[in-house]
C-alpha cells in the first residue's frame, strides 16, 4: 500500500515509517511513504488535486489536516467525489506527538498497519482520523 505524505508531515511520516520498519511489518506487507515531490505535485496544490492524484495511483493521502472550506476543499472534494471503492484519507490527530510520545507513534503505526491489512473495509470510509 502506497501512502501519499503530505507536505507538510514528511518528518512525522519518517518517523512512522521508521517505526513501522523496525517493528519488521516491511517484511510482511508492501508499505510504501511517497512524498508530493515525488510524485509531482507542487505543495501549493489545492485539495482536489491531491485527492485525484492520490486516487488515481492507488495511494491512500496521510495527512494532519486539509482544508474543510471551498470548493476544492477536501470536505467537499470527498463529499463530490468518494465512491465505494475510493480509498480513505488517514488524518493524523496529533502530528506534534508523533515526534515526542513513542506510544502515541505506536498506535498510529498499529492504525496504519490496520488500514493496510483491512483495506477494503475502509474503502469508502472518506476519512479516519488515527491513532
Amino acid at each position: 500500500m502506497i501512502f501519499l505524505v503530505d507536505h507538510n508531515i514528511e518528518g512525522q511520516a519518517m518517523a512512522l515509517y521508521g517505526s513501522i520498519a523496525s517493528q519488521g511489518w516491511l517484511d510482511i506487507l508492501p508499505i510504501q511513504f511517497v512524498t508530493f515531490q515525488e510524485v509531482g505535485l507542487s505543495i501549493d496544490s489545492n485539495d482536489r488535486v491531491v485527492w485525484r492524484l492520490a486516487q488515481s495511483n492507488h495511494s491512500i493521502l496521510l495527512t494532519a489536516n486539509r482544508s474543510m472550506k471551498g470548493e476544492d476543499s477536501l470536505e467537499q472534494t470527498l463529499r463530490e467525489e468518494n465512491t465505494l471503492f475510493s480509498l480513505p484519507v488517514v488524518t493524523i490527530g496529533n502530528t506534534d506527538r508523533i515526534m515526542k510520545d513513542f506510544k502515541y507513534r505506536d498506535r498510529c503505526v498499529n492504525s496504519l498497519v490496520e488500514i493496510v491489512l483491512e483495506i477494503d473495509n475502509y474503502r469508502g470510509a472518506r476519512r479516519i482520523f488515527i491513532p
